[in-house]
């Protein structure tokens, strides 16, 4: 039942992208094949394939772990751009607590690398897929299971999410971020509890740097985001500091968040030629 109305949805995306002309993402040439699977037994655990041929390029959407943002259409683009891409939900934090969300994108890594001969796949994640990307892409042996992870706005460290939807004054955003960063743990940070920090920890992509065996990384924050650029810088830094050296740090003025990232200035190429030069 879910797969049939995620198609269906899927179907109804690409009609409102091709009868709007305010869509900011751009069209592509041709219509292109799009199917939808199952890589799990849970109702969540489904991913939307578009195109038939080039490298995979899976993308994590974000949401605050808490709901889906819409990404058929930039799949779409980066699908005409010569990837096939596999856009992939995972179980969010009222269905499951971490690390759920952590199995749910190595499983899908591993389902789009059978499809492929057993060629690890690239990974694009937004916001709180960024931070499900980024350890996906450092947690064990990283670089066995993706051949390079874009992050778009990455909460890289929730806890500083924690903190900083706290502080006074903090937006609106930043206090949803704070709550469902809590649920997501299932627990606060202020409850002392020794296995919640070891959770928290945990959910921190650069808790899990180990240098050579983790995936290359490409980090991509705006100067006002509300998810502040210092996770990527956090995350840039302990990750060199493993010894991982392919890993690109890119700040941009204003304050686009997630895919919005896509149409500052420069950003778009940039992220097309890092994943062909990884693919």
């Amino acid at each position: 039942m879910r797969l049939a109305v995620r198609r269906a949805l899927v179907g109804l995306s690409v009609c409102g992208a091709l009868l709007s002309s305010s869509a900011a993402v751009p069209a592509t040439a041709d219509p292109l094949p799009v199917r939808s699977y199952a890589y799990g037994s849970h109702a969540r655990q489904t991913v939307t394939v578009y195109g038939t041929r080039g490298p995979a390029l899976v993308i994590l959407h974000g949401g605050y772990w808490a709901h889906d943002a819409d990404w058929s259409r930039w799949a779409r683009w980066f699908a005409g751009q010569g990837f096939r891409v596999y856009d992939a939900d995972y179980r969010l934090n009222s269905d499951a607590r971490w690390p759920a969300q952590r199995v749910d994108a190595v499983a899908v890594l591993k389902w789009v690398a059978a499809r492929h001969g057993g060629r690890t796949p690239l990974l694009l994640g937004s916001s709180a897929g960024g931070q499900i990307a980024t350890v996906a892409g450092a947690w064990g042996a990283g670089r066995d299971r993706v051949r390079g992870v874009v992050a778009l706005s990455p909460v890289a460290t929730p806890y500083r999410a924690w903190v900083d939807g706290a502080r006074a004054g903090a937006s609106q955003e930043r206090r949803k971020l704070r709550r469902e960063a809590r649920r997501l743990a299932g627990c606060s940070p202020d409850d002392g509890d020794q296995g919640c920090w070891a959770r928290w920890g945990d959910m921190a992509a650069s808790s899990h740097a180990s240098g050579p065996l983790d995936a290359p990384l490409f980090l991509v924050h705006s100067s006002g985001d509300f998810v502040p650029p210092a996770h990527s810088r956090d995350l840039s830094s302990a990750a060199r500091t493993a010894g991982l050296r392919d890993v690109t740090l890119r700040v941009v003025p204003g304050a686009a968040h997630g895919a919005g990232l896509l149409e500052a200035p420069g950003v778009q190429p940039a992220v097309v030629k890092w994943l062909r030069s990884h693919a």
